[in-house]
């Protein structure tokens, strides 16, 4: 195996209800591991301290939550993107992706000949599905 990029998302307390919503989505095999699991007590015992969803198009995407003490510092400067031609599957992501969140381009043929919608789901982390059309 040569080597892996993918998303690493931080949450503040609530990474366990993102992946199972992105599960929804993607489809995949959800590993999810506590701070309790590897002997943390208190507060952040019930937080994930790994989680790793792991879908059958090949997407990985890892969260975690931040623990007590650990800044947590949202920011603009990283978007999800999802794109290929499985125009049925992209549509699907988007449908799920977007429907309880904030759509911040719609989704439609764009300039450059794409279907392209821009969102940020209801968990704060903005996404962009592009479907490739033929040339």
């Amino acid at each position: 195996m040569g080597a892996t990029l993918n998303p690493y998302l931080s949450f503040t307390d609530n990474a366990r209800q993102a992946l199972q919503f992105y599960q929804g989505i993607l489809g995949g095999e959800l590993t999810l591991n506590t701070f309790g699991s590897f002997g943390a007590e208190g507060p952040d015992a019930e937080k994930i301290m790994h989680g790793m969803l792991v879908t059958d198009k090949g997407f990985t995407l890892m969260a975690s939550d931040t623990p007590t003490g650990m800044d947590h510092n949202p920011g603009t400067n990283i978007t999800v993107s999802i794109s290929g031609d499985d125009a049925e599957d992209l549509r699907s992501y988007w449908d799920g992706l977007s429907a309880t969140g904030t759509v911040t381009v719609p989704f439609e043929k764009q300039a450059w000949g794409d279907e392209f919608g821009a969102c940020i789901d209801r968990y704060g982390i903005p996404w962009m599905v592009n479907v490739t059309q033929a040339q």
